[in-house]
């Protein structure tokens, strides 16, 4: 469920490299954790600001991350997972314009309580990546995954969207690059493979340019399982 379903233009020829090193529900936990620990520097006045480049508001963006988590832990759930569809939750924005989610915090509790609701969703993916078998196949909207696949969709959501929230704020923000390597690698195989991976990550999810590549308008992940 990430905020940007659309073809993908304008990419470049991939360079040969190493072998893929996979990405694990140990990725995925150490994404989940790094994003909450940044949020928490996040002031309480600024939670009703835009997030970046989006048309939400930190609060919305937040939820929409943990939605995104929840969205995919429960595709993998089922003992048959659905391939041509999601599991039938009920997602609905608040707002007109809002995004549209199955997962909502309680806004009484505050940005603890919606940084505790992150945390939790991102621990539900992180067991069900860890816990399905390898061979498991899953419906998403960019192509059938596996939970492998999942892991890192979830871990790109969760870099670029802390991205997003930390804009503005003076938080530094700089994801370790192995990570980066790892779900570019499963997720982005076409992206430039000579730069720094997390401005290539940034790159390929539509949020900055590269050095001969210009920011792209349009973009969209390969979920395929990789054999």
């Amino acid at each position: 469920m990430t905020d940007s379903p659309r073809p993908r233009r304008g990419r470049p020829a991939s360079r040969p490299g190493p072998p893929r090193t996979p990405v694990t529900a140990d990725d995925l936990a150490l994404a989940v954790r790094l994003a909450v620990g940044l949020l928490r520097q996040v002031p309480p006045a600024a939670w009703a600001a835009r997030a970046g480049s989006l048309e939400w508001d930190r609060w919305e963006t937040v939820e929409h991350l943990s939605d995104d988590f929840f969205s995919y832990a429960v595709q993998l759930g089922p003992s048959v997972p659905p391939l041509d569809g999601e599991v039938p939750f009920v997602w609905e924005s608040r707002r007109p314009g809002g995004p549209a989610n199955a997962v909502h915090a309680d806004r009484a509790a505050g940005p603890t309580g919606l940084l505790r609701v992150l945390e939790a969703s991102g621990a539900l993916l992180v067991a069900m990546v860890r816990t399905s078998p390898p061979r498991t196949r899953a419906h998403h909207v960019f192509g059938v995954s596996d939970p492998e696949g999942f892991a890192a969709m979830g871990i790109v959501e969760a870099l670029v969207h802390t991205h997003d929230l930390a804009c503005g704020l003076g938080l530094a923000w700089d994801p370790p690059a192995g990570l980066c390597s790892r779900v570019l690698a499963r997720l982005f195989p076409g992206a430039p493979s000579s730069l720094e991976p997390w401005p290539t990550l940034l790159w390929s999810t539509g949020r900055a340019e590269l050095p001969g590549h210009p920011r792209l308008t349009s973009w969209r992940w390969d979920g395929t399982p990789r054999e």
